[in-house]
C-alpha cells in the first residue's frame, strides 16, 4: 500500500510538472523522458547508473544479461544513427539501452512474474526509474523558479557572506588559479554526483538479491527527498549565485562585474531584477546538501567507500563556490537541510520517539533562523563579522553534533558476550 500510495502521488507531481512545462512552451519531465526512449539522452551514465540500482533485485545470470541487454541496444541505436547519419549535438550517444532494460523488467515483472517475486522487480525498476525522474522533475523546477521568480535575493546573501569571509571569491582565485586541469576536475566531481551516490546506494543494496527485500533505510530515499523539497525552498528563497549576480555569466543583469577578484562591497541590500533563464537554485545548496548524504551513507562501509564518501563531500564543496555557484551562507544551510531530512526519514523508518522529533525540530528551526538571518540580518551580519560568522559556524555544527548523538543512541547494542561454561578436569 505504501509503494502505491508513492507511485500515485509522484505519476501525480510528474503530470503537474508537465502541464507548468507546457504552459511556458517547454516540454515536461515525462516529455523529455519519453524521447529517451529513441534520442540521444542527456546523461547516458545517469540512466546506466539507474539500470545498476535496479539490478540489485537481479540474480548474477540476470544481471549480466541486462548489461548485455543494454550495451547491445546501444549498439544498434549508434549503427542506426550512423548509417542515418545522425549527429549526436547534445547529450551522450549512449544510455538508450539502460532505459529499454529497465523498461522491458517492468514488463516482465507485470507479464511473467507473480506475488513477492513480481512486486521485488517493480521495486527495483521504480527505484532505477525514480532517479531518472529525479533528474528531469528538477530540469523543470529549475525552470519554473526562473519563469516565476523575476526577482532575486542575491545581494541580501552576498552581504551576508561577509560574515563568512566571502568563501566564493577565495575559492574562486583558486580555481582560477590551478588553471583548466583543476577547473575540468573540479567539474567531473560536480557533474557526476548522482553516480558517486548510486556507487554508495549499491553497497547498501547488495544484499537485496539475496534476502529478497529492501532495507528500511538507504541513501536513494535520501536524496529523492533532497530532490524534491529542495526546490520548493528555491521558489521562497530566489537567488541565483555570485558568478550571475556579480559575475561576467549575469552580463547586464548583474550587479557589477567583482566576481571572483573583488569582494561586493557592504551596502544596502535589495532584491534585484533577474532574466527569466537562469535557474534561482542556490538556496539552499542542494549539491551540498547530496554530498553530505553521500558522507553520511558512506560512513558504515569499506574503508575505500568512506575516503570516497569525505572525497566527494570535500571536491563539492569546493567546486560549488569554486566556480561561483554558491555562497558560503547556501552550504551551510545545506548541511543543516540534509542532517534534518535525514533525522526525519530514520525517524520514521525506526518509528517516532522524544528524541527523534527534538532532533528534527531543531534542525528545521535552525534551517528557518538562517534563513531569516540571511534575509533580515545581513547588514548587521557584515558588519560585525567576528560575531556573526562563529554564530553560522556554531550554529551548523550544533546540528551535527545533536545528528550524530542522537544516531549513535539509537545504534543497536550488542549484547554481553556470553560466559563459556565451566569444564570438568581432568585428574
Amino acid at each position: 500500500m505504501l509503494w502505491a500510495t508513492a507511485a500515485v502521488v509522484t505519476l501525480g507531481f510528474l503530470i503537474a510538472l508537465e502541464i507548468a512545462a507546457r504552459h511556458y512552451g517547454l516540454p515536461g519531465p515525462i516529455t523529455t523522458q519519453v524521447q529517451e526512449v529513441v534520442l540521444a539522452p542527456k546523461s547516458g551514465f545517469l540512466l546506466y547508473a539507474s539500470m545498476g540500482l535496479m539490478m540489485v533485485v537481479l540474480t548474477w545470470r540476470q544481471r549480466f544479461i541486462a548489461a548485455g541487454a543494454a550495451i547491445g541496444i546501444d549498439i544498434t541505436f549508434s549503427l542506426v544513427r550512423w548509417a542515418a547519419d545522425v549527429k549526436v549535438t547534445e547529450g551522450h550517444p549512449f544510455g538508450n539501452g539502460a532505459l529499454w532494460v529497465m523498461l522491458g523488467c517492468a514488463v516482465i515483472a507485470v507479464t511473467r512474474r507473480t506475488g513477492q517475486e513480481r512486486v521485488l522487480l517493480l521495486k527495483g525498476v521504480g527505484l532505477g526509474l525514480l532517479l531518472v525522474a529525479g533528474r528531469k522533475t528538477g530540469d523543470t523546477w529549475l525552470l519554473i523558479t526562473s519563469k516565476t521568480r523575476p526577482a532575486v535575493l542575491d545581494q541580501y546573501v552576498a552581504t551576508a557572506d561577509h560574515a563568512l569571509g566571502n568563501p566564493s571569491w577565495l575559492v574562486g582565485r583558486i580555481v582560477t588559479a590551478t588553471g583548466p586541469v583543476g577547473a575540468r576536475f573540479l567539474d567531473y566531481v560536480y557533474t557526476q554526483l548522482a553516480v558517486a551516490a548510486v556507487i554508495v546506494a549499491l553497497y547498501q543494496l547488495r544484499n537485496v538479491a539475496v534476502e529478497r527485500r529492501f532495507p528500511g533505510h538507504h541513501l536513494v530515499r535520501t536524496f529523492l527527498v533532497i530532490g524534491l523539497l529542495g526546490p520548493g525552498m528555491y521558489m521562497i528563497y530566489p537567488v541565483v549565485g555570485p558568478i550571475f549576480a556579480y559575475g561576467a555569466d549575469g552580463g547586464h543583469w548583474a550587479v557589477a562585474n567583482l566576481w571572483p577578484d573583488t569582494p561586493p562591497p557592504i551596502g544596502t541590500p535589495h532584491h534585484m531584477p533577474f532574466d527569466e533563464i537562469t535557474p534561482r537554485n542556490c538556496m539552499p545548496s542542494l549539491h551540498t546538501a547530496w554530498a553530505t548524504a553521500i558522507f553520511i551513507h558512506s560512513r558504515k562501509g569499506p574503508r575505500i567507500l568512506r575516503f570516497a564518501g569525505a572525497f566527494w563531500l570535500i571536491a563539492t564543496l569546493g567546486a560549488t563556490l569554486g566556480f561561483g555557484y554558491h555562497y558560503g551562507a547556501d552550504l551551510v544551510a545545506g548541511v543543516v537541510f540534509t542532517l534534518t531530512i535525514e533525522a526525519a526519514l530514520r525517524s520514521l523508518e525506526r518509528g517516532w520517539d522524544r528524541s527523534g522529533i527534538q532532533l528534527v525540530a531543531y534542525g528545521a528551526t535552525v534551517f528557518a533562523a538562517l534563513l531569516v538571518s540571511y534575509r533580515y540580518l545581513s547588514v548587521e551580519m557584515a558588519g560585525h563579522p567576528w560575531v556573526f560568522g562563529p554564530l553560522l559556524i556554531l550554529a551548523m555544527t550544533s546540528v551535527v553534533y545533536g545528528y550524530v548523538r542522537t544516531t549513535k543512541l539509537w545504534e543497536p547494542k550488542a549484547g554481553p558476550a556470553g560466559q563459556p561454561e565451566p569444564q570438568p578436569e581432568l585428574v
